[in-house]
C-alpha cells in the first residue's frame, strides 16, 4: 500500500526592531495543526486529503459537514484518508439516520493486491438500532465482531438518537479503546494491524427504499504525538494477545490460570500430578491429544490445583472437526466415576455440525456453550467460529449463585444454581442420581479429555466477592 506523506508549508517571515520572528504554519493534505497537537483531518470546506475507495455511495460537503448518502446497487463505500496512521487519538462527531448502519474504519487496509482492494480492518460501529452497539469494535471483512457492546451495557445507553454524537478512538500499540459521548465503551487488546487508513463508511443497502439515507461527520481531528493512554476504568477487556494480561485487566483483579508455558497450577483429575501423556504444551498453547474419542482414556481430564467459589473465567479454545470436550466447574472429585470424566457442571465444547452428541439430550442441551444436558445455549451462527478457528468462552459465577455462559462476547444462557428450576432440570438429566449435583460451595475447574484434539490458551480468572 502506498503512503502519502503529510506535506509541510513554511510561510511568512517578519523582521523589525532588530528582532527576527519566524512564523511556521503547518498544514497537510488532510488538515491543519490546531492546539495541543491536534490536527484537523477535515478542513470543513472540501474533501481535500480524502479519497473514495470501494463503492459508489455519494460523499459531499455542506455546512462544515461530510455527508455520505446511500445508493442502490453498491457494496460498502469508504471515504479514506490519503495516509495511514499507527498510534493516535481520533475524535469526531457523527449523526446517522436512525434506520441504517454505518461505521468509522481505523487501522484499515485498502490494497489492490489484497482481497481485490476491499477495505478491511477495525471499525467503530455506528448502530442506531435497538441493539445499540455504537462504539463497539467490528473487524470489517475479516474476523467480524471483536467487541460487541453486549459486553458493556452502560455504554449502550450513551448513543443519542437523531442528535450529534461524539466518538473517541484511542490506539496506542496493541491497546484499542473507544468512547461514546464521553462514556467508556470498548477496550480491546489486539495487534493484528498496527497501522492503516481512517475511513468513513456508507453501508450497502438491500432495499431500494433505503436509498438516499444520510450519515454526517464533522469536527474530525487527530493527535499522533506525545500520546498518553487514558487511565484504566472498569470496562470489560477483550484481549486477543495469547496468555497476556493488560494493565486494566490486572487492575480489575484478573490473573492467569495457566502461565502459557508449564503445567504449574494444574494436575490430573483424581491424581497428584499432571498427566505424563495425552496433553501437550507448545508455543503458548495447551492441547489435549486425539485418541479414540472416549472419555478420559488417554491423558485424562486436568483440573486446577485451586478451588473456586464465585468467579469469572475466560479462555480461548479451538476445536478440530467433530471434536468433543468441555470446561467443567465446581468439580469436587467426590464422585466415583470409574475411569470416566470427573463430575461437574459443564460448559460444553462441541462441533455441533459434525459430532452426533449435538442431536442427543433434550432440545439441543448438549450443543456448544450449553450447560451440558441441562440448558441449551441460545446462540447465533454468526457468533460461532468454525473448527480450526479460535472461539472465546466466558463463564460468570456470581456470589448469589447466578451463572452465565458467554460465547464470543454474547451471553447464551443464565441460571441460578440450587434454585427450584435448576433442581428440576437436574432431576430430568443424566445427573439425577448424583447427590447435590453442581451445588458445592467451591470446586476445581476442569478441562476435559474426551479423546478428541482440542486446544486452549489465555486461561484467566477473576475471583468475585
Amino acid at each position: 500500500m502506498s503512503k502519502k506523506p503529510i506535506k509541510s508549508l513554511l510561510t511568512g517571515t517578519m523582521a523589525g526592531m532588530g528582532l527576527l520572528a519566524t512564523l511556521i504554519s503547518c498544514t497537510s493534505s488532510t488538515g491543519s495543526q490546531t492546539d495541543q497537537g491536534w490536527v484537523d483531518l477535515f478542513n470543513g470546506t472540501d474533501l481535500s486529503g480524502w479519497e473514495q475507495v470501494n463503492g459508489t455511495a455519494e460523499y459531499r460537503v455542506e455546512n462544515g459537514e461530510i455527508i455520505g448518502t446511500t445508493v442502490t446497487g453498491s457494496p460498502n463505500s469508504f471515504l479514506a484518508t490519503d495516509r495511514e496512521y499507527g498510534d493516535f487519538i481520533l475524535e469526531l462527531e457523527f449523526m446517522v439516520d436512525p434506520t441504517i448502519n454505518s461505521g468509522i474504519q481505523f487501522r484499515s487496509i485498502h490494497d489492490p493486491s489484497i482481497m481485490k482492494g476491499r477495505v478491511h480492518g477495525y471499525q467503530f460501529e455506528l448502530d442506531p438500532s435497538d441493539r445499540a452497539w455504537s462504539a463497539g469494535i467490528y473487524d470489517e471483512a475479516r474476523r467480524g465482531w471483536l467487541y460487541p457492546l453486549s459486553l458493556n451495557p452502560e455504554a449502550q445507553k450513551a448513543f443519542k438518537q437523531g442528535e450529534w454524537n461524539k466518538a473517541r478512538i484511542e490506539c496506542i500499540g496493541s491497546s484499542i479503546r473507544t468512547w461514546l459521548n464521553g462514556v467508556p465503551a470498548a477496550n480491546l487488546q489486539d495487534d493484528l494491524t498496527l497501522s492503516g487508513l481512517i475511513c468513513l463508511q456508507v453501508h450497502s443497502i438491500g432495499n431500494e427504499k433505503d436509498a438516499g439515507k444520510e450519515i454526517r461527520w464533522r469536527n474530525i481531528r487527530i493527535k499522533t504525538e506525545n500520546l498518553k493512554p487514558s487511565p484504566p476504568d472498569d470496562v470489560f477487556v477483550v484481549n486477543t494477545l495469547a496468555n497476556h494480561l493488560s494493565e486494566q485487566e490486572q487492575a480489575q483483579g484478573w490473573k492467569l490460570l495457566w502461565d502459557g508455558e508449564t503445567t504449574a497450577g494444574w494436575r490430573g483429575a483424581h491424581k497428584d500430578a499432571f498427566p505424563e501423556k495425552g496433553w501437550t504444551i507448545h508455543d503458548g498453547i495447551l492441547c489435549v491429544e486425539a485418541s479414540d474419542g472416549k472419555e478420559s482414556q488417554n491423558g485424562g481430564d486436568i483440573v486446577t490445583t485451586e478451588e473456586f467459589s464465585a468467579f469469572e473465567l475466560q479462555l480461548d479454545f479451538k476445536l478440530t472437526k467433530g471434536a468433543n470436550s468441555g470446561i467443567k466447574y465446581f468439580v469436587t472429585e467426590n464422585y466415583n466415576v470409574k475411569n470416566a470424566s470427573a463430575i461437574g457442571l459443564e460448559y460444553q465444547l462441541l462441533d455441533d455440525e459434525h459430532h452426533p452428541d449435538a442431536k442427543n439430550g433434550r432440545d439441543g442441551n448438549r450443543t456448544l456453550a450449553s450447560l451440558y444436558d441441562l440448558i441449551t445455549a441460545q446462540k447465533q451462527n454468526r457468533f460461532v467460529r468454525k473448527p480450526g478457528e479460535w472461539n472465546h468462552a466466558r463463564l460468570v459465577v456470581r456470589p448469589d449463585k447466578r451463572v452465565e455462559h458467554w460465547l464470543n462476547g454474547i451471553k447464551v444462557l443464565e441460571y441460578v444454581r440450587g434454585s427450584e428450576e435448576y433442581r428440576e432440570l437436574v432431576a430430568a438429566s443424566k445427573y439425577k442420581n448424583w447427590e447435590n449435583f453442581g451445588e458445592a460451595g467451591q470446586g476445581h475447574i476442569l478441562l476435559q479429555d474426551h479423546g478428541d484434539n482440542v486446544c486452549f490458551k489465555s486461561i484467566k480468572i477473576k475471583e468475585l466477592n
